[in-house]
């Protein structure tokens, strides 16, 4: 099977980025562990501003950062010190009918970021993006590099997610 790939791109950056390269370099990073081809996913190219809004409400940090993922399994670390932990945090889970499966989650990028971290790492911004979207879909899958042996495995298998798109990326 093949992953399920809803993909929306703010209008500033629409000719900058194909809606199927997306889908193919969330598929590539899918692959590399079959129980994962199937899942469905969502992600959003963003500007820095909506990026900063969301990480500011959901995670307590006022700033702009390269990639968020919102998973449907998995909850996040709040880092703010103000009483809207509870409410970014406290929810009620969603049950789905017998035979119906969350969404695995989305991941939502600031493309802005990404042109800026490809020029200080001095590779193209297609590579930087598709670094991003496999760290966002590894982050909806559970994975995490806030430990030491966390980001080992994490960045193990990013590692494996980039060497796969290889037919995805130009130098």
């Amino acid at each position: 099977m093949t992953p399920q790939v809803s993909v929306q791109i703010f209008q500033e950056f629409s000719d900058a980025i194909s809606p199927g390269w997306i889908n193919a370099v969330i598929s590539s990073v899918l692959s590399i562990e079959p129980e994962w081809s199937s899942e469905r996913v969502g992600v959003v190219i963003a500007d820095d501003e909506s990026v900063a809004d969301l990480n500011r409400e959901h995670r307590g940090l006022d700033e702009t950062t390269d990639v968020l993922s919102f998973s449907n399994r998995h909850s996040g670390r709040y880092y703010g010190e103000s009483g809207d932990q509870e409410t970014a945090t406290n929810y009620t889970e969603f049950v789905l009918p017998p035979g119906h499966y969350a969404d695995l989650g989305e991941v939502i990028v600031s493309y802005p970021q990404v042109c800026r971290q490809a020029r200080q790492a001095g590779h193209t911004v297609q590579k930087e993006l598709a670094f991003m979207l496999a760290h966002g879909i590894l982050h909806l899958l559970g994975y995490d590099h806030e430990r030491e042996d966390e980001a080992a495995e994490m960045f193990s298998l990013q590692d494996r997610a980039i060497a796969a798109l290889d037919h995805c990326l130009q130098s």
